[in-house]
């Protein structure tokens, strides 16, 4: 009888790659995979840690499968991924119920840890993380029109709030020719809409071609017959070409949505940040984007109460926000992350502080969304059908404005059967909160 091996994938889309990378290994080695954690001999838990709220989620989730192993069937528990390779010592030490660890430069060896916590045995890897594979087979979980595509690993920049370039190592791109044969085999099993994603996408190529390449991949990724849309995220502001901003005005493929972080708008919080931009810089590429690309949807992150954070420095951060008017923008309490230089800097933020400033600019924020929905009343949009929701009796899809698993939805009416999937166009009728409501014309 086969190893029956049950899923948990917490985290960014990085990490579903990842476990879809596992999936596929341990389906190509003989296991059994299973939907239902009930049915599970082994449960491998692929967890982030970037954040504290994060790396509670994952703590949590651990215990939760803990209590099948006691109480249940369960035999053995593998944690991969950033926790452990964030706190290997602290999970050996103080979680008795893993059985097996794995950090992010092991994800290879997912059989060799299902096999020994099936058996009762320790077991754990910590490969190096900057020679790990990117990219290989994958056992698809999102659905069939809808894939992520990893174009590069690891990160660079260094950014003082952030565990990422010790969790993950140093950034790396994919060769071109491996990720425009993973897209035409994704585009061959009906992948309609592809979504690019690294820790830092802008600088695709760098390493490897000498250039900032990723107008070039995106250019030939949208040759691939069947390939509708490519929505790109993760974009860094400093990056971003004149190239790339060329490929969105003119690559009817290429939805007119960019996902690009600034963090801050002060200069002085950006220089403590370590990020490469300044207050300048940042309104130039928005305004460029905004004059060559018309009707562009700007989605973009802010942090709050980052260490030295001024009242002086947030009203204009909350000021920027209203003259920008982001379509899409999501804000973040400042983490304190042992391990980062933020975390010793003088002049830390108070909590409830950081938490006003926060709530001041997401109601900001609601008032932009708002009007901008208001906005497309009475425009018909594209969507892509992702199914029908039986409580609200309607069927539900994304515009190009809506990336998967973080944006809003539209919901309509449809005088005929639709197919998940399917390309749509929707009359827009309503504003339902931060989501959208229509009916089919075509």
């Amino acid at each position: 009888m086969p190893i029956k091996v049950g899923f948990v994938s917490l985290g960014c889309p990085k990490n579903l790659v990842n476990t879809e990378n596992m999936l596929a290994i341990l389906a190509q080695n003989g296991f059994e995979i299973v939907a239902e954690d009930v049915e599970a001999d082994v449960i491998v838990i692929n967890t982030c840690a970037f954040i504290e709220s994060a790396k509670k989620e994952a703590i949590d989730n651990i215990l939760d499968v803990a209590w099948l192993k006691e109480n249940h069937t369960l035999k053995g528990i593998v944690v991969t991924g950033c926790l452990p390779e964030r706190y290997r010592e602290e999970i050996l030490n103080e979680m008795p119920e893993v059985d097996c660890i794995l950090g992010t430069g092991s994800f290879g060896n997912i059989c060799e840890a299902v096999k020994a916590a099936y058996e009762g045995k320790k077991y754990s890897s910590f490969e190096d993380k900057n020679t790990a594979n990117i990219g290989g087979e994958r056992v698809i979980t999102t659905p069939e029109y809808f894939a992520y595509l990893q174009i590069a690993e690891g990160c660079d920049n260094h950014c003082t709030y952030c565990v990422i370039p010790s969790i993950r190592g140093r950034f790396r791109s994919r060769p071109m020719s491996d990720i425009l044969e993973e897209a035409q085999n994704l585009a061959d099993l009906g992948v309609k809409e592809l979504c690019l994603i690294a820790q830092d996408t802008t600088r695709y190529g760098e390493d490897l071609y000498g250039v900032y390449s990723l107008d070039s991949l995106i250019h030939e990724l949208s040759q691939i017959e069947g390939i509708e849309w490519i929505r790109v995220m993760y974009c860094y502001p400093d990056r971003i070409t004149d190239g790339l901003i060329n490929e969105f005005a003119t690559n009817p493929k290429l939805v007119k949505y960019i996902d690009m972080p600034i963090q801050h708008i002060s200069t002085p919080v950006l220089k403590r940040m370590n990020r490469r931009d300044t207050e300048e810089s940042i309104r130039n590429v928005v305004k460029k984007l905004r004059d060559a690309v018309p009707g562009i949807y700007i989605r973009t992150t802010v942090i709050t109460g980052f260490p030295g954070e001024t009242d002086a420095d947030f009203d204009k951060l909350l000021s920027f926000i209203k003259e920008a008017r982001f379509e899409r923008l999501g804000a973040f309490v400042y983490s304190r992350e042992e391990g980062t230089p933020a975390y010793n800097m003088p002049d830390q933020v108070p909590e409830k502080l950081k938490r006003r400033r926060h709530d001041a600019i997401m109601r900001e924020q609601k008032r932009i969304h708002d009007s901008i929905n208001k906005n497309s009343v009475g425009k018909i949009i594209r969507v892509i059908n992702e199914g029908y929701d039986q409580v609200a009796e309607s069927y539900y899809g994304r515009s190009f404005a809506d990336a998967p698993e973080i944006d809003g939805k539209i919901y309509y009416s449809s005088p005929r059967r639709l197919r998940e999937g399917e390309f749509v166009d929707v009359l827009v009728n309503e504003v339902l909160d931060y989501d959208l409501t229509g009916r089919v014309v075509k």
